[in-house]
């Protein structure tokens, strides 16, 4: 009768053993995910690129004056139409013009001297070394009227080109310093608009030029107007981070255009890319350029994977990177997947 309870607990042991055993078999079997996969294939797709930018000249100038002084007139307003040539701004000449005859009434006493030099060695009265110092101070004297002239010229603004006066900095009355910003003005009345668009490291590559576009505006809306590819840039934009691409309409497009005016464009590279087209419920975390998908290559595990994407297109979506090398695409079950999940195959 002693070893009734023992016997007791021991079966009660081999009874819970029992059951956690079949609770963590039953776990195990809960852990694996039935999906469904369809195996992928490569195809030749034509990619679209869709971007935005602003609407600029490549030929944008800052002009200054070459001098500094009081401003005494401007004689245009930011937006004002200008043609080649045109005197757009000037400064008070009073000082400029008491050095510029300073230095025309030293260049003149100059050549005096040397003239005076130059016979008194003739005469033999003055050395060979006055004389060749007259001619240094003489040099000297036209070199200074000559800086002169110049600044006296370069104390006006006159437009360098025909087009537009896109912002003015400056007021009359106000000091300018050399050098500093007094109008900015494009060479729109040429019509030499392009419009700049940033695009990620990977359709940069894509992008040639010479490649197609269409772009559209608010300012016109419904209509498009066709552009090519002139050029893309070398370097990473630093304020955008992107890099940027130049568009240029082929055609008078008779669209009201202005410089920072907003724009979307549609590029088509001329190079084709191997992609491929998976369902749309397929991606997951997606945006523009990029997304995620479960894929297997053993039926078993689900891995996660980062893909590239070119374009939605008819219900599906194009990858032209990230899926080389990829068996089967788990299209059904994902919701309920984590990186490296058991999987069952339906």
């Amino acid at each position: 009768m002693k070893n009734i309870p023992t016997l007791f607990a021991f079966v009660f042991l081999i009874g819970a053993q029992s059951c956690g055993s079949h609770a963590s078999n039953e776990t195990i079997h809960e852990d694996v995910i039935p999906v469904k996969t369809i195996a992928l294939q490569q195809e030749t797709v034509q990619q679209t690129i869709n971007t935005s930018g602003q609407f600029t000249t490549d030929d944008e100038a800052n002009l200054s004056f070459k001098t500094s002084g009081i401003i005494n007139r401007i004689y245009v307003k930011e937006g004002d139409p200008v043609k080649k040539g045109q005197l757009l701004a000037t400064l008070n000449l009073t000082e400029i013009n008491a050095s510029a005859e300073q230095a025309s009434l030293a260049y003149q006493k100059a050549l005096r001297d040397y003239e005076r030099a130059n016979n008194l060695y003739k005469d033999s009265v003055a050395t060979l070394e006055q004389l060749q110092n007259a001619k240094t101070a003489l040099d000297v004297a036209k070199q200074q009227y000559t800086s002169a002239g110049f600044n006296r010229t370069y104390s006006e603004i006159r437009a360098t080109r025909e087009g537009f006066v896109l912002r003015k900095y400056v007021n009359e009355g106000q000091y300018a310093s050399a050098g500093n910003q007094v109008l900015q003005v494009n060479g729109a009345g040429r019509g030499n608009w392009i419009l700049k668009a940033g695009v990620s490291d990977y359709q940069w590559a894509a992008i040639k030029a010479g490649d197609k576009a269409t772009i559209t505006t608010d300012a016109a809306p419904g209509k498009l107007i066709n552009a090519v590819v002139t050029k893309k840039t070398e370097g990473v934009d630093a304020q955008s981070g992107t890099f940027i691409i130049h568009l240029k309409p082929e055609t008078n497009t008779g669209i009201p255009i202005a410089s920072g005016l907003f724009a979307k464009a549609l590029i088509t590279p001329s190079q084709t890319v191997n992609a491929w087209a998976i369902p749309y419920d397929a991606l997951l975390d997606g945006d523009a350029n990029s997304g995620y998908v479960f894929i297997t290559n053993d039926n078993a595990t689900a891995k996660k994977i980062k893909v590239q994407i070119s374009k939605i297109e008819n219900g599906k979506i194009i990858v032209n990177g990230g899926l080389e090398n990829v068996k089967a695409l788990i299209v059904s079950g994902s919701a309920y997947l984590n990186d490296g999940a058991k999987i069952k195959v339906n």
